[in-house]
Order: C-alpha cells, then sequence, then structure tokens
C-alpha cells in the first residue's frame, strides 16, 4: 500500500507482443508442470490411468491461474509473488503458494533443476 499522498504506478497495458506472449507460454508450462506434480502426489484419484490428468480442484486451480496470467494488464509482467497488485483471491492465492513450494522442493530432492531454473529464470 503507499504512503499517503503516494500515487500507486499505473500498470502499462500489456501489449501482445512476441516476448511477452513467449513468457506467458514458459510461465504456463512450468505451472501445468507443478500443479500436476503436487496433484500425482497429493489426490489421487481411483481408477486414473494417465498420470497427466488432473482432479476437479487441481483443473479448477490451473484454468484459474491461466486466465489470471493472461489477463495480467503489467508489461513486462512481473513474478506474481513480486507484483504489486494482487490478482488471485486469498484462497487461490494459498493454495497456488501450497503447490508451488511443494513442487519446487520435489523438484530439488531429485536433482531436477532445469524446471526451477526456468520458472526463476523466465
Amino acid at each position: 500500500m503507499p504512503a499517503h499522498g503516494e500515487m500507486r504506478p499505473k500498470p502499462q497495458l500489456a501489449l501482445s507482443g512476441q516476448r511477452n506472449a513467449r513468457r506467458i507460454e514458459r510461465e504456463l508450462a512450468v505451472l501445468r508442470n507443478f500443479i500436476s506434480t503436487y496433484c500425482r502426489a497429493h489426490h489421487r484419484v481411483s481408477g486414473r490411468q494417465d498420470s497427466a490428468r488432473l482432479c476437479e480442484s487441481c483443473v479448477a486451480l490451473l484454468s484459474y491461474a491461466e486466465t489470471r496470467l493472461r489477463r495480467c494488464p503489467y508489461d513486462p509482467k512481473p513474478k506474481c509473488k513480486h507484483c504489486p497488485a494482487h490478482c488471485y483471491r486469498a484462497r487461490e492465492r494459498a493454495q497456488i503458494r501450497k503447490v508451488m513450494r511443494f513442487s519446487g522442493m520435489y523438484y530439488v530432492r531429485r536433482g531436477r533443476l532445469d524446471w526451477l531454473l526456468r520458472y526463476f529464470l523466465s
């Protein structure tokens, strides 16, 4: 929250530039992978043959996150945790933080630093 008398910087409208679109697609790929990892470990759905399928709550979270990511008004888009205007509702924000924390540690323990580098360097 800005101090009294200070104005919050207005976001620049996101131009559908190729660079911003590539960054959004990279972030979506990481997000899909992290949510898939979390779902496999926490939401074992009986009869689920395909490991890439998500449970209903994870599909809803991914859909919500994708919508928010594509509608981001900032150009260039900052990392969500460093954004001055949090667009996630409190429940979804808590859930995505839990997913990111679990999946990040999952990949660290398994030596898959490439996914973490994609997230931090995107």
